[in-house]
């Protein structure tokens, strides 16, 4: 069987001490005023001799592995997906490796991969939290884990987050449809007790009431987490039956936007001469539909970027702030879709 290659052997192949090895290999190379060209040097001569660190011994040195544990809800979807993306990239600058998963909207998903990461002795957690995880939350906070949620948050829990003002976006979203002649407005969400679908469906109604236009309960479709396509499908052709008839629909997520695009554009709806269409977050299929969408754009950088901060932050004991609760900008990009004359 093949010995392991130690740190150790790094450091005589090339002549040097353990010591300036370790400091390379853990980031710490301007601390220790190494060269950029034996830094590199290091580096090459681990990779060519399939160094592999051991992380649970140097976690039991140092108390900490470097690891950051993430969990979305969906890391196929481009608006997890691209922030995952800026969270692994701000990571890696601290020197910290992100390993993440997707709960599929699931508690006990989601509970799967807090155990694996624990088991992996991840430092800390940024998450996304799904559906009845609160427990969840409060069992990491018990064992004093550093943990940020992210894009979603609980009211009741008292916890690091980054997330935008859902309940404005929306509001501002739908008056705009309202004030380009809209008032037949249908919203589409999900069907979910979190508070930032909550929060999105509030600022629906409250755009409705300020402009005069009383909310009917079946203008609003709630769907399934799980089987979005029908649900979003069948909706699509009640709402735009002839007794109801609505003239825009506001979509809570891309993923609901993007399903029910494929219905408008089976049904042969003009947008925006028919319909005008509104979403939350954007998707790249939204390129591949005649009528470019308008959107609300989060800024995934500024909440890859604060979250990482916020972490790495309680990971150094800087901050003393019992928790932070950063809001970051949502803004309205308007295209053909809801029926604006642009420039």
């Amino acid at each position: 069987m093949n010995k392991k290659v130690s740190l150790k052997d790094v450091a005589d192949s090339l002549g040097v001490s353990g010591a300036l090895v370790s400091y390379v290999l853990n980031n710490k190379e301007k601390e220790a005023r190494v060269s950029p060209e034996m830094a590199k040097k290091i580096r090459q001569a681990a990779s060519r001799l399939n160094y592999q660190p051991n992380l649970i011994a140097k976690s039991l040195k140092s108390g900490k592995t470097n690891t950051i544990g993430l969990i979305v809800a969906d890391i196929s979807n481009p608006f997890f997906s691209n922030i995952a993306r800026i969270i692994e990239d701000e990571a890696r600058k601290q020197g910290y490796v992100v390993i993440f998963g997707s709960s599929d909207e699931s508690a006990e998903i989601s509970q799967e991969l807090i155990d694996v990461f624990l088991n992996r002795l991840v430092d800390a957690f940024i998450i996304a939290p799904s559906e009845h995880t609160e427990k969840q939350i409060k069992a990491l906070q018990k064992r004093n884990i550093p943990i940020v949620l992210i894009d979603r948050y609980f009211p009741n829990i008292e916890a690091d987050s980054v997330h935008i003002n859902n309940f404005q976006a929306a509001y501002q979203a739908v008056e705009h449809l309202i004030r380009n002649g809209r008032r037949r407005v249908a919203m589409m969400a999900y069907d979910t007790s979190l508070p930032h679908m909550q929060e999105r469906k509030s600022g629906y109604k409250a755009a409705l009431k300020d402009n005069g236009i009383r909310f009917r309960k079946d203008w609003l479709l709630e769907a399934s987490y799980q089987d979005i396509g029908p649900d979003v499908n069948k909706e699509i052709i009640r709402l735009l039956k002839p007794e109801l008839k609505v003239d825009a629909f506001f979509f809570a997520t891309n993923s609901l936007a993007v399903e029910g695009l494929k219905a408008i554009n089976k049904l042969g709806i003009k947008v925006p001469d028919d319909l005008a269409i509104i979403s939350f977050d954007e998707s790249d299929a939204f390129d591949f539909f005649y009528s470019p969408l308008s959107y609300i754009s989060q800024s995934l950088e500024d909440i890859g970027k604060n979250a990482v901060k916020l972490i790495i932050d309680r990971l150094n004991n800087i901050n003393t702030k019992k928790y932070n609760d950063v809001i970051v900008e949502a803004k309205l990009v308007l295209r053909k879709s809801c029926g604006t004359k642009l420039k």
